[in-house]
This record gives structure tokens, sequence and C-alpha cells, in this order.
């Protein structure tokens, strides 16, 4: 019964509410699906700090915590932001508290990765803006910004029209920019360990969805 199916845990810092709302939806949907074999638990924060997450767990042996994150863009503001959330995902795992930081940064933000679950996102965009096109008519709306998309309510509307085999589809997706950015030149970039793409379209966060999938048993291993 899945009532009784055995549950795995999951921690993520992210820095926005609409990260939140999503793996939260994560979880429901996947808890929900008949071929789960296993449930899941997610420890979900909005903490742009990734330090400061860690100091707040209080976990029994090692915690692997995903850092949900934008990119934004390479001017000078975004990248010293971006350089210093690796220095403190870095600094997280020096605490001697079991805690080890993985990255699932989004190149540009976060709306890429909630497109990828409609359509393949080969081409690179000019500016952030430019998801809200899309945004708009993948979803069937008429936002004026990506401010009114992220209320509550919006966002949530959207999140109705997604189904698990719509992630499925978005970690395909996702893996094969990770694979053409790779075999293409794309340029690169490593801070603190971390390494990600400057070039966009591109993300990590399919590595913490895929996981979580796998170890559900909706996809295998």
């Amino acid at each position: 019964m899945a009532s009784r199916r055995q549950a795995d845990k999951y921690w993520f810092s992210v820095e926005g509410e609409t990260e939140k709302w999503y793996l939260e939806w994560l979880r429901d949907v996947v808890n929900a699906d008949p071929r789960a074999t296993r449930k899941v638990a997610f420890d979900v924060k909005v903490e742009k700090n990734p330090l400061k997450r860690a100091k707040s767990l209080n976990v029994v042996g090692k915690a692997e915590v995903w850092h949900v994150f934008d990119l934004e863009d390479e001017g000078e503001l975004h990248v010293r932001q971006t350089q210093d959330t690796l220095k403190r995902m870095r600094d997280a795992g020096k605490l001697g508290r079991g805690v080890k930081y993985m990255n699932a940064y989004s190149n540009f933000t976060f709306e890429l990765w909630i497109l990828l679950h409609k359509l393949d996102m080969r081409a690179p965009l000019n500016h952030r803006t430019g998801y809200l096109r899309l945004v708009n008519r993948e979803f069937g709306e008429s936002y004026q910004d990506l401010d009114e998309y992220k209320h509550e309510g919006n966002f949530k509307r959207a999140l109705g029209q997604l189904t698990i085999d719509d992630v499925v589809a978005a970690v395909a997706r996702a893996k094969r920019i990770a694979e053409a950015n790779e075999a293409d030149g794309h340029r690169f970039a490593e801070h603190c360990t971390y390494r990600y793409c400057l070039d966009n379209p591109a993300t990590d966060l399919w590595i913490a969805v895929e996981k979580v999938l796998k170890g559900a048993g909706i996809i295998g291993k």
C-alpha cells in the first residue's frame, strides 16, 4: 500500500517562492504516482545563503543539499553573486555537520526548467525577460511581466497543467542540453570546485530531479 512505502528524504535550499512551490508540487506528484515504489520527503527552505541553511540543519549522518539558484547574466553584480553563492556552498561542507552542497543552477533562470516540461529549449536567449513570451504561449496566458506569472495563484495554475510525465520529459531535455553544451564547446567556468555553463540554456537542476525520480522508482536506475 502507498501509505506503507518507505520515504527517502531530500534537502533543498532555494532562492525564491516559485522554486519552493515547484518542489512541493513535485513531491506530491511523485508520491501520488502508482509507479512509485518509495515515497519521498522534501526539506525545502527559501534561503539564499547556503552556509546559513547548512548551520540550521540538524541531520543524522550525512545530508546532500541541493541549492537551486539562477545565474541571471554575466554582469559584474551577478557574477559576484554567483561566486559568493558557490563559495558559501563550499564552506558549508567544511562545517563538519555532514552537509554536502550540490549545484542546481539554471542559466538564465528557473523559468528555463519550467519550460523544459513543455518544449525543447536549445536556442539561447538574449535576456532573461525572453522567457515571458514562451511562458505565455505554452501555458495559454497573457502576463505582462514575469513577476505577474510568479504570483502564487498564477504559478500554481501553471503547475496544474503539468504531470509527472512532463517532469520525466524535462529531465531528458535538460540532459540533451548538457550533452550538447559539452559537445559544442560552450563556455564553462569553475569556482570553488563547482562547474557551470556560461552560455544559456543550461541547467544542473535535472540531476537532482532525476535522482528523486530514480529513487522513487518512477524511472529506471
